[in-house]
């Protein structure tokens, strides 16, 4: 009776122990970009960091470059793992900025959708839309929309 309460106990404290590792706790829960922001600061706090952000930006031409060769090889699968690669990368570039990713990333997103109306607002007025445009004609209503952007800024 009393080993079995023994290997009990051990097995209580092994569940109830954190996991080892510098990175074991950050949650997996959170959103991808926040998480490997929260990762990547974990490391950087090490000294496991590109030194400048130069080399950071080094870095996410040359998984650029890998994500282009996965491209034109075919290899979606690859191709998959190198665009996590390069999120990761520009994740890094966040928390080296300072800059919330997920906040970056709304931003963008929010812009995008501007833009985007700003396209089907002028199609519209000329009696068209986006699923009768050519992406020349909605490049430059893009462009355009850009540089009303810049010009009420």
């Amino acid at each position: 009776m009393v080993a079995w309460e023994e290997i009990k106990a051990h097995e209580r404290a092994a569940r109830a122990a954190p996991a080892a590792g510098l990175l074991a706790d950050v949650a997996v829960t959170l959103p991808a970009l926040t998480r490997a922001a929260k990762l990547s600061a974990r490391a950087a706090r090490v000294g496991f960091v590109w030194p400048t952000m130069a080399d950071i930006v080094t870095k996410l031409h040359e998984e650029v470059a890998e994500l282009e060769a996965e491209l034109d090889a075919g290899d979606k699968d690859k191709a998959r793992a190198e665009l996590g690669d390069v999120l990761f990368v520009c994740a890094n570039i966040a928390r080296a900025l300072e800059i919330d990713p997920e906040e970056a990333l709304r931003g963008a997103n929010a812009k995008f959708v501007r833009r985007f109306s700003y396209i089907e607002r002028r199609l519209a007025d000329a009696g068209s839309a986006p699923d009768r445009s050519t992406l020349a004609e909605m490049d430059a209503l893009w462009d355009a929309a850009k540089a009303a952007e810049r010009s009420a800024a």
